[in-house]
């Protein structure tokens, strides 16, 4: 064998002179050699360690070389494979190029030409390896492109959602004095969205936008937005403009998530029977995520302290929403999401349990 590494070959032959010789010359040029009269054994090594190229015999007893063709391709489909023969058949020379073959020698072959064929092929298979090193280190890049952007995609998305909530707590803490409230306002709407069986997407951007639900408080005047005692009509009045400050907020927003945070700062207040504000809409004239809210913010201020009144229990809440007090009647929610509400009860409570004021 040859001590240099120009390329390796694998060559079958059942004559033992040919064998000889082909490896002889090969060797001589530089190629790393190993010589076989049997194509099982060849199989065995190309198994072990696969060659630049293999050079067949195509008249062998037992497995023929087109029949050795088929079988090498199968394992390595970009393997060239050199057929010899001492017949210029043409029907070989076709099946063995619709085969696969490489190259098709006829003997008796020149030494320079058989240098040749084998040069050529070992280049061949050298560039698929290097195209294929290349492909696999591009796919690599890419996906390592791909991860830091989705990475860095997520990251935007996670600020963003935060700045938001940080900006709604602003407005919340004017009026409650903690930010827990929009967090549980955001997992009691996603208990019910998702109990309805809406979209996990729609379920997602319920949770994140209705958190904003109240964020046009910021305009309201302190001297009533934090009055401890009843508003007056007029005062009133005004506190109900903080639905439609919030919707123009929000407006015009190109982004999904945004879009309906500004429905819900519009909507928040409407109610079922009609008598909610800031336009009266009754039923399915009402969106879904005003429907839903409007239960999810009732639950909440019931079950939190304010300065005009107590903290009522979860128990006592529930009683309240669905038989009602005079001031909350059932009548103002969308009776499924009501019924939804009384299956899902002991969710809002660990929720409320778990992000006490």
């Amino acid at each position: 064998m040859s001590k240099t590494t120009d390329g390796s070959v694998i060559i079958v032959d059942d004559d033992a002179f040919v064998l000889e010789t082909t490896a002889f010359i090969l060797t001589s040029r530089g190629f790393l050699v190993n010589a076989y009269g049997k194509a099982a054994d060849a199989v065995k090594r190309f198994r072990e360690k696969r060659p630049d190229v293999v050079l067949t015999d195509v008249k062998m007893p037992g497995t023929t070389g087109i029949q050795l063709l088929e079988e090498l391709r199968s394992i390595s489909p970009d393997l060239p494979v050199i057929l010899m023969t001492a017949y210029a058949e043409l029907d070989v020379a076709v099946e063995a190029v619709k085969k696969g073959a490489f190259d098709f020698i006829i003997k008796p072959f020149s030494p320079e030409y058989l240098i040749h064929s084998v040069e050529k092929a070992v280049n061949y298979a050298k560039l698929v390896s290097l195209e294929k090193n290349y492909k696999g280190v591009l796919e690599r890049e890419v996906r390592k492109r791909t991860d830091e952007l989705a990475g860095a995609l997520k990251m935007v998305k996670n600020m963003s959602k935060e700045l938001a909530l940080r900006l709604t707590t602003v407005a919340e803490y004017r009026d409650t004095d903690t930010g827990e409230h929009i967090k549980r306002i955001g997992l009691y709407c996603a208990s019910i969205a998702a109990k309805l069986k809406l979209s996990p997407e729609f379920v997602e951007t319920m949770a994140f936008a209705s958190s904003m639900h109240d964020i046009g408080k910021i305009g309201i005047p302190d001297s009533i937005l934090l009055k401890p005692g009843s508003l007056t009509g007029e005062e009133f009045d005004v506190m109900k403009t903080h639905s439609a400050i919030g919707a123009r907020m929000l407006e015009d927003s190109p982004y999904p998530a945004i879009q309906l945070a500004a429905s819900i700062a519009l909507v928040h207040h409407e109610r079922w029977d009609g008598t909610g504000y800031p336009k009266g809409l009754k039923g399915t004239a009402i969106p879904i995520e005003g429907r839903i809210i409007i239960l999810a913010d009732q639950y909440d201020a019931l079950t939190s302290k304010r300065p005009y009144k107590k903290a009522f229990s979860h128990e006592d809440t529930v009683k309240i929403i669905t038989e009602g007090d005079g001031r909350t009647k059932p009548e103002h929610f969308d009776p499924d999401i009501l019924k939804t509400f009384i299956e899902i009860e002991p969710e809002f409570k660990k929720i409320r349990e778990s992000l006490e004021d």
